[in-house]
């Protein structure tokens, strides 16, 4: 496939700068596969639009974005390897020295392409690790965490979930997986065939009794593209914890996925690749150039769609 398949273009104003008053209060972009229709909703509908168990992603977004002051610039924490050590990306990579101290950073080793082994003095306490996209201030963190946000260790939140109520999750089945979002996820592709491009792998954990039931269930309905990512790599039979690096592109075979919820992706990402690959090249395009029409809200506070 090539890379620029996965191009289109979007207005500026349809780029979500902020979430939703109410976090079931964005729109939802239905489209059905087996009948080839779209309707649009409001997202506290979903419970009477999709059915089977419900899988989310329950990584908690940790405050990353760590300031330094001389050369000024930041840190921002991408992955925790061991006690007090992470990986980091660090700018300006090319004024930063191995060896010094940050305030509360030591870099350790250049890793290549602005990535750095790092020792944090401490525990993460940065700020909110917003994509480079949204430009205007948060008023307030939790709005980038889910609801039922648990286990700390994300760079970026699974977007797909931040559309969740408490009220509106007492309706639905749920089961819960973890997968910690690195910064790989969102980075554009490297490379003019989308199969060459590299994925960096990401931790996830999934417990025996949710595989079970996940297993067993009739349905799933995969809430956002890091629950895919991992429902997908257990049914090919990885372990319940560990690394995966699977890239999902059309093409793929899905084993355990029937549904999916996500939001709109950007161009030439991994994330809408995994869309394409679950419901077709055409088709997307096709669903995207109508939410642009119907002016949908796009990427990490914008609004969602669910593929049946």
């Amino acid at each position: 496939m090539d890379a620029r398949e996965l191009d289109y273009d979007l207005p500026a104003g349809l780029i979500a700068q902020h979430p939703a008053e109410r976090r079931d209060a964005s729109r939802l972009l239905v489209y059905s596969r087996p009948e080839g229709t779209v309707s649009h909703h409001r997202f506290d509908e979903l419970p009477s639009l999709a059915g089977g168990l419900a899988v989310v992603n329950d990584t908690r977004v940790v405050p990353a974005r760590i300031p330094i002051e001389s050369p000024r610039g930041e840190v921002l924490l991408l992955e925790q390897l061991g006690p007090g050590v992470w990986e980091a990306l660090a700018r300006p990579t090319r004024k930063l020295r191995a060896g010094r101290r940050y305030g509360a950073v030591e870099l350790l080793e250049h890793l290549g392409e602005g990535r750095w082994r790092v020792r944090l003095e401490g525990e993460p306490d940065g700020a909110t690790p917003l994509p480079p996209y949204i430009t205007e201030p948060l008023g307030d963190p939790s709005r980038y965490q889910t609801v039922y946000a648990r286990e700390a260790g994300s760079a970026a939140a699974p977007t797909a979930g931040l559309h969740f109520t408490p009220e509106l999750l007492a309706q639905l089945e749920v089961e819960t997986v973890t997968l910690h979002v690195g910064l790989d996820t969102f980075r554009p592709l490297q490379a003019e065939r989308v199969e060459e491009h590299h994925i960096h792998g990401e931790r996830y954990s999934v417990s025996g009794d949710a595989w079970a039931r996940i297993e067993a269930a009739p349905e799933v309905l995969a809430v956002g593209t890091t629950t895919v990512r991992v429902l997908e790599t257990l049914a090919r039979g990885a372990p319940l914890d560990g690394r995966t690096e699977l890239f999902v592109t059309p093409g793929f075979e899905f084993r355990r996925v029937d549904h999916l919820l996500t939001n709109f992706h950007l161009p030439r990402s991994t994330l809408l690749a995994l869309v394409m690959a679950f419901a077709g090249v055409e088709e997307v395009r096709r669903l995207y150039a109508l939410a642009i029409e119907e002016r949908y809200r796009f990427y990490s506070f914008g609004d969602a769609m669910l593929i049946l």
